[in-house]
This record gives C-alpha cells, sequence and structure tokens, in this order.
C-alpha cells in the first residue's frame, strides 16, 4: 500500500468508485481530497458516453466534490477522437446522449441518418426499436459499426442496468457484423489518458469496480491496478478471471488511509 500511495499519477473510474447515481460512495471524498492535498496527477476515467465533462463536474459538485473539467475523461471523448482521425469530418448515426453528440461535434463530426460512415451507439435512455432498426438498415448498407465502450452492464443506485455493450448486441446479432469498441480495456483510451496527464504508465496506477474493463485494461497497459468492492465485481468472482487486480479494496479511501 505505501508503494501504491507514492504514485504519481491515478487513473480512477466513477461509476462503482465514486458513486452510485446521485450516492457519494464511502472513502469517495477522502480519496479526492487526498489527491489534491498531495498534489498527485489524475484523471476520471468513464466508459459511460452518457455525460460530457461539463456535466461530469456538475454532477461531482453536486456531490460536494468540486473539480476542474479537464480532470475528466470519457469514452465518448475516446470515440470522437479515435474517427476524427480515421475519417476527418466525417457522418455519424448517433445512438446515444448529450455526452457523445457534443464529444463527435466537437471532433467536426456531422450527424447524419441517410448516408453516414459510421453507426455509433453508447449509453442511452433514448433507446428504441426505430433506432436499433435504422442502424441495422445502415449498418448493412455499408456504415461501419462503433461502440463506446465494452461494458456489458454498470451499476446504478437501483441495481445493475444495461450499458453500451448490451444496447449494440441486436445490431450486431441482426447484421452479422461486430462493432470496434473504442473505452476500457481498449488501449486506445489508456494512451489517450496518459496522454492527457502527462505521466508515464511505471507511475500511473488505475482503480477500478469491474474486472473485466478496469483490471484488464490497467495490466495489458502496464500499471499498476486496484479493484475496489463498491461496484460490480465482488471478492468471490475473482477466482473467475484468469488475471488478478494488484490490490483489492473495500473501498478508495483505503488508499489514502496510513
Amino acid at each position: 500500500m505505501e508503494e501504491l500511495r507514492k504514485r504519481k499519477a491515478f487513473i480512477c473510474d466513477m461509476d462503482g468508485v465514486i458513486y452510485h447515481g446521485r450516492t457519494l460512495l464511502q472513502g469517495a471524498a477522502e480519496f479526492v481530497n487526498w489527491l489534491q492535498q498531495k498534489r498527485k496527477q489524475f484523471l476520471f476515467l468513464t466508459n459511460n458516453s452518457s455525460r460530457s465533462p461539463k456535466q461530469l463536474r456538475e454532477k461531482m459538485a453536486g456531490l460536494g466534490l468540486h473539480l476542474a473539467e479537464d480532470h475528466f475523461m470519457t469514452s465518448a471523448i475516446a470515440t470522437a477522437s479515435f474517427l476524427s482521425g480515421q475519417c476527418p469530418k466525417g457522418r455519424a448515426y448517433v445512438i446515444g446522449d448529450a455526452g457523445l453528440i457534443e464529444a463527435l461535434d466537437e471532433a467536426g463530426f456531422s450527424l447524419d441518418d441517410a448516408r453516414p460512415d459510421y453507426v455509433v451507439v453508447g449509453e442511452t435512455r433514448s433507446y428504441n426499436y426505430e433506432k436499433i432498426e435504422t442502424a441495422i438498415r445502415l449498418v448493412l448498407g455499408g456504415a461501419k459499426l462503433i461502440g463506446t465502450n465494452y461494458d456489458l452492464t454498470g451499476p446504478t443506485e437501483h441495481g445493475i442496468a444495461p450499458a453500451c455493450r448490451a444496447l449494440v448486441a441486436p445490431i450486431e446479432l441482426a447484421t452479422g457484423r461486430k462493432a470496434y469498441y473504442i473505452g476500457k480495456p481498449n488501449p486506445l483510451i489508456m494512451r489517450a489518458s496518459l496522454k492527457r496527464l502527462g505521466a508515464r504508465r511505471e507511475d500511473t496506477a488505475i482503480i477500478g469496480d469491474r474486472m473485466d474493463t478496469d483490471i484488464i485494461a490497467g495490466i495489458e497497459a502496464e500499471m499498476d491496478t486496484v479493484l475496489v468492492l463498491t461496484g460490480i465485481t465482488r471478492r468471490e468472482d475473482l477466482v473467475m478471471f484468469p488475471y488478478k487486480p494488484g490490490h483489492v479494496l473495500n473501498h478508495v479511501g483505503e488508499i489514502c488511509r496510513a
């Protein structure tokens, strides 16, 4: 634990680590205060594409945690960056919320439900049969299928909710096409996060609540890894995975306790 506390930089998930819905989790405020007091480099990285950095800053402020927008990185931002490099000023049909639409717009993409270059899917509560039908038609017509992240489910204050991969699944099944997923554990988003921090992987630890995204992302990026048990993965689930985290903690606040 002492070696973990000496890390210069931290990449931290939010859902299931800092909060559930509108509920601040145990140890979260203590941990954020410690990051600021120790002048650590830190970035909150979420696979959820529905909110923009501004919305995330406002959400955190509502929970009593005051942070600048540049402390937030989302799978929507990583997706927009990747697509703008692949197809500058491209067109996309989007199934997603404001965070994804805003990120694509800032990257120079235009929305198009007739002849898009990509069908991009992220988390949204406006998912419906008509949108699935349109997406299937466009993918069969040649549009490439992109998922903002590989999460199948996500934690909420009411329990487990479907996440991006669950929403993409009907389109994949109906078209026979596999989506390309940008968020954790894709190395693309890890490299983008380190670049934004200006940190080296050897000096950085990643903290998350999921073995299948957060922890494997850190392992593949050769970072120190911390699993907290306040979200998806339970201690008894660890035997199901052929890899293990560097640390297993009950909550994120344990990092800053002597």
